[in-house]
């Protein structure tokens, strides 16, 4: 692949990496009620969960789901519940005490599946790499399939490094807010709000 092409496609995907969307807002939530490891790991996950929709991509799964009507119905929904369901939890520890010291107690195992299960359950994702992929792939080479593959490998770190930075920095917002006693109490209830935003946001999408 030409490098000029390789350069250019970097330079969108970083663009459209950094747009408000589901993936980077739940990096966001994860680190600003937790801490830049939780949202570290969160961010882990997600990257993880591209494999498959790389994946799918590249064999062409994602055509078949959405030319199907009732398959991109059922990822989609599924997905909007499941984040539904976690924003609904957050709200039920709302009173949760968010002293930094007890951050230890984290699960991070269970953090990376739901990373990986809420990539998975957004049909938008495997949509997306369907339509970007090809517009950079140069037939006269050859290989259509391995350049897919290549530059959704490209795509996969880039975020990875975006979502880590995207933590850190979110962790220095949670930890000017934990300074504020009425905000820390609360933590749950934005984290909550968040996750509830995403998950409308994905039900409420069309192809």
């Amino acid at each position: 692949m030409e490098v000029i092409v390789v350069l250019s496609f970097l330079g969108t995907a970083i663009f459209l990496t950094l747009m408000p969307g589901p993936d980077i807002l739940f990096v966001i939530a994860q680190s600003i009620s937790q801490n830049k490891k939780a949202g570290i790991t969160t961010a882990l996950g997600l990257c993880s969960g591209l494999v498959i929709h790389i994946s799918a991509a590249t064999l062409g799964i994602s055509a078949v789901i959405y030319q199907s009507a009732l398959a991109f119905a059922i990822v989609k929904y599924a997905g909007a519940a499941y984040l539904l369901f976690l924003a609904w939890q957050s709200f039920r520890e709302r009173e949760s005490d968010f002293a930094i010291g007890k951050q230890n107690s984290l699960n991070y195992k269970s953090l990376y599946k739901k990373g990986i299960l809420m990539n998975i359950l957004n049909p938008k994702v495997s949509l997306f790499f369907l339509a970007l992929l090809p517009q950079f792939v140069d037939k006269t080479m050859g290989h259509a399939s391995i350049q897919m593959l290549i530059l959704g490998i490209i795509f996969m770190v880039q975020a990875l490094i975006i979502f880590i930075a995207v933590s850190v920095f979110s962790d220095k917002i949670r930890n000017l807010l934990l300074r504020k006693t009425f905000i820390a109490k609360r933590m749950n209830v934005i984290k909550g709000s968040l996750l509830g935003f995403i998950g409308l946001q994905i039900a409420f999408s069309e192809k």
